[in-house]
């Protein structure tokens, strides 16, 4: 007897941040926004709301310093709370944990200045202490600022700090291999508590690191955590093809969205790994009304609490350029473009704005950084959301990684109002499946070594 195969549905993300806003500096101002954000029961409320919703996952963007190279000085960051605090979305995660069962949890690591044994153990540990739920953010950070936070002159250049990732993703991954799924016996009996012939040294020794292992942490019920991944440059994007298992895109609008996801796929498939176990999801914000006139003044509300600074700071802080110290007017030059970190918004500011050369006000006009103009808005009814999300889904993407402008109403309205008009159309689960986030996410369980056969099939 034939079977139906069962009709695609989306993944959902939730986009925060464990700081005083969302990735919208201004949500921190809007009138209906909830400001005890140092409280567990802040990131606990919105955790209950995503799980009622059935939201594959809540994950955590992080920087390791403010928003302090405007102007050389944090005092305008901490002034008008452009992202002023920052604290560690691991420890926030498990309160979040705590407060749901399903709900999948994603927080961002630097791979250029934590340690591969320090990441593996801490997101090993994380992903037993939820039951299989658990993803880890890879990045390469941003800038100097937070070089200097660690102890160093200034950040690495930009392709070599991707070359150090790989090296990491190696180690961390190796150490995840440690322990056989078998290898716990807890015969007290006989005083055999695990098979030593089933837990590995790693004795990795490369050009950034060295490790020994084994990793003291078994493996858990989703084998190890998701690796998420967001890089939008060229080397960025090699990246993501190689090791990510959900990837946050940045898309223009529709049409160019549909280019990027055909050539990454292309790119996961050249990489030696099954382009339908690995999701793409872009981040867009969503403002929702009962009334297409509702959700434009609820949009014109959360407009009106952006401010000036909010851009500038956050366009210093991810470009690592003093802005404050260049004429508002001068194009940047070749070489300027050239020498610095900031490949994947260069490219798209210089395409946005029609100049080979742009400046200052042309990356912050163009990038819309810090407003609710920087990238695509699903704004309406119910419907009018569900059908453009619809039109993106049909190859585009796999999901969605949802911005929210104020919290948690922004969360609230897109789970009473959008929800049910996907699961209507059959576009979005009606409960969870399984209980892990890769059962959620209709990932594979990956066996130990699996990411070393992909890597043998490229190169062989």
């Amino acid at each position: 007897m034939k079977t139906t195969a069962p009709p695609r549905q989306m993944s959902l993300i939730a986009f925060l941040q464990a700081q005083n806003c969302t990735n919208y500096v201004g949500s921190w101002r809007h009138p209906a926004s909830m400001s005890d954000f140092m409280t567990p029961e802040y990131y606990q409320r919105i955790a209950r709301t995503l799980e009622d919703g059935l939201f594959d996952m809540a994950f955590f963007d992080d920087r390791l310093a403010m928003p302090d190279i405007y102007g050389d000085s944090h005092r305008e960051t901490v002034a008008h709370g452009v992202r002023a605090v920052k604290m560690d979305p691991s420890t926030i995660l498990m309160a979040m944990a705590c407060a749901t069962s399903k709900l999948g949890l994603g927080a961002t690591y630097s791979t250029t200045y934590y340690e591969p044994f320090h990441v593996a153990r801490l997101f090993a540990t994380l992903d037993l202490m939820t039951k299989g739920r658990v993803a880890w953010n890879v990045v390469t950070s941003l800038n100097d600022s937070e070089a200097a936070n660690f102890g160093r002159d200034e950040h690495m250049e930009h392709d070599a700090r991707y070359d150090r990732a790989d090296e990491f993703m190696e180690v961390v991954m190796g150490h995840w291999d440690s322990w056989e799924d078998d290898a716990i016996i807890l015969d007290k009996a006989s005083d055999r508590f695990a098979d030593p012939d089933k837990v590995h040294r790693l004795d990795h020794s490369g050009k950034y690191f060295k490790s020994k292992g084994p990793l003291p942490v078994p493996r858990s019920q989703q084998g190890h955590p998701v690796i998420l991944q967001a890089g939008q440059s060229g080397r960025g994007q090699a990246f993501a093809a190689r090791w990510a298992e959900l990837v946050f895109a940045s898309y223009p609008n529709l049409e160019g969205g549909r280019k990027q996801y055909a050539a990454l796929k292309k790119a996961i498939a050249d990489a030696g790994r099954d382009p339908d176990q690995v999701k793409i999801a872009p981040a867009v914000k969503f403002v929702v009304g009962e009334s297409e006139q509702h959700a434009r003044d609820k949009l014109a509300l959360a407009a009106s609490t952006a401010r000036p600074i909010d851009g500038l700071a956050l366009l210093c802080e991810v470009l690592n350029v003093d802005f404050a110290a260049r004429p508002y007017e001068l194009p940047f030059t070749d070489e300027e473009l050239a020498a610095q970190s900031w490949h994947g918004l260069r490219d798209r500011v210089i395409a946005a704005s029609g100049k080979k050369n742009p400046s200052v006000r042309d990356f912050v006009e163009s990038s819309g950084r810090g407003t609710v103009k920087e990238g695509p808005n699903f704004v309406g009814t119910p419907t009018q959301i569900a059908d453009q999300m619809q039109e993106w889904f049909e190859g585009a993407c796999d999901g969605f990684v949802i911005q929210a402008l104020h919290t948690p109403g922004s969360y609230e309205d897109f789970v009473r109002l959008v929800v049910p008009e996907l699961q209507r159309r059959n576009l979005f689960r009606k409960s969870y499946d399984g209980a892990t986030l890769r059962d959620t996410l209709g990932l594979k369980r990956p066996l130990p070594r699996d990411w070393r056969e992909a890597e043998k099939l490229v190169s062989a």
